[in-house]
């Protein structure tokens, strides 16, 4: 397992910055954010297919630094019942797929998006309640006609190009529970699988080793991320919160930077169960946490990540023949 970071953390900053700096850090592995909600501040997937001279830049300068891009991030509203929405970011993705693939990175983080209620609705609409009983054939025509047909299709594009789709176990989104990306890996098959964020589940109240054991050989991303619950606030109102992200002393909850509201033995527990699960992937430090500085948030969770991953194999015990 290696560390790594979400280009991100460097929002507003250029390309070249964020892999020089991810390299003074000691990192070699970036996530780069190439569309989507990431903007192509980072990655213009367009840009990159249609210039040969910027792709071949683009690449030297991760090679030049010894860094690998470890996927391509392209979080977005694949399934937004409005096509200015969703249009523009099916174009994106099927271009992130095509550029990923002449990059030779074997996969994409993102999203699996959440439609309306019906044909006629006009904004996505996220279920969460079985009553009235009408809910839950909702939420199947949500499935089966809008969330299983489009990733088919773009599963296919996908595997086609030795892709595969990493999808984050997210709120306000339709596979915003591990059981859900799981029927969603059946219906479609492995070119989906997680791209596992501590953070959206912590406050869900979900036992992360547990959940490795359970989606196993379907984990394709890690991102190093934790959740606070202020438990003083969801005593009174519990964890479905709405208020702004800048509301963090009203909230229920926060995002939190690795460390920070998690001991290092949870860290430990974490990453032995994806080494107990055959992971061997990256764990990319990203950053949310309303209290702290983007970078100064990225060197302290890295340091505090250092102490637990694991780099080396597995060794060969002295009592096994």
């Amino acid at each position: 397992m290696q560390l790594g970071v979400v280009s991100w953390v460097w929002q507003r900053e250029t390309i070249e910055t964020a892999v020089k700096e991810a390299n003074r850090l000691g990192l070699h592995h970036m996530e780069v954010g190439s569309a989507g909600y990431f903007g192509n501040v980072h990655c213009d997937p367009e840009r990159l297919l249609g210039d040969q001279r910027a792709f071949d830049e683009f690449r030297a300068l991760f090679d030049r630094h010894e860094m690998t891009i470890s996927a391509l991030a392209i979080h977005g509203e694949p399934l937004h019942p409005d096509p200015a929405i969703s249009g523009p970011y099916d174009q994106e993705l099927r271009m992130a797929i095509q550029l990923a693939s002449r990059l030779g990175v074997d996969r994409l983080t993102l999203l699996s998006g959440l439609p309306g209620a019906s044909p006629v609705d006009p904004e996505p609409n996220w279920i969460l309640y079985a009553y009235p009983m009408r809910n839950l054939a909702i939420i199947e025509w949500q499935w089966t006609e809008r969330l299983v047909p489009y990733w088919r299709e773009k599963a296919k594009i996908a595997e086609d190009a030795g892709v595969r789709l990493a999808f984050e176990i997210h709120p306000a989104d339709m596979c915003y529970q591990p059981s859900r990306l799981m029927r969603l890996r059946t219906e479609v098959g492995p070119a989906v699988g997680a791209n596992l964020d501590p953070s959206h589940l912590i406050w869900q109240g979900m036992d992360l080793p547990s959940v490795v054991q359970y989606l196993g050989a379907a984990i394709y991303n890690v991102h190093a991320k934790e959740s606070q619950v202020n438990e003083r606030i969801a005593r009174i109102d519990g964890v479905l919160e709405t208020r702004g992200w800048e509301k963090d002393q009203e909230r229920a909850w926060n995002f939190r930077t690795a460390g920070f509201s998690k001991s290092l033995t949870w860290w430990r527990d974490l990453i032995s169960a994806l080494r107990a699960v055959g992971y061997d992937g990256v764990l990319a430090y990203e950053h949310e946490d309303p209290l702290l500085d983007a970078l100064e948030g990225l060197e302290k969770g890295i340091d505090f990540l250092r102490q637990s991953i694991l780099v080396q194999p597995r060794g060969k015990l002295w009592y096994v023949d």
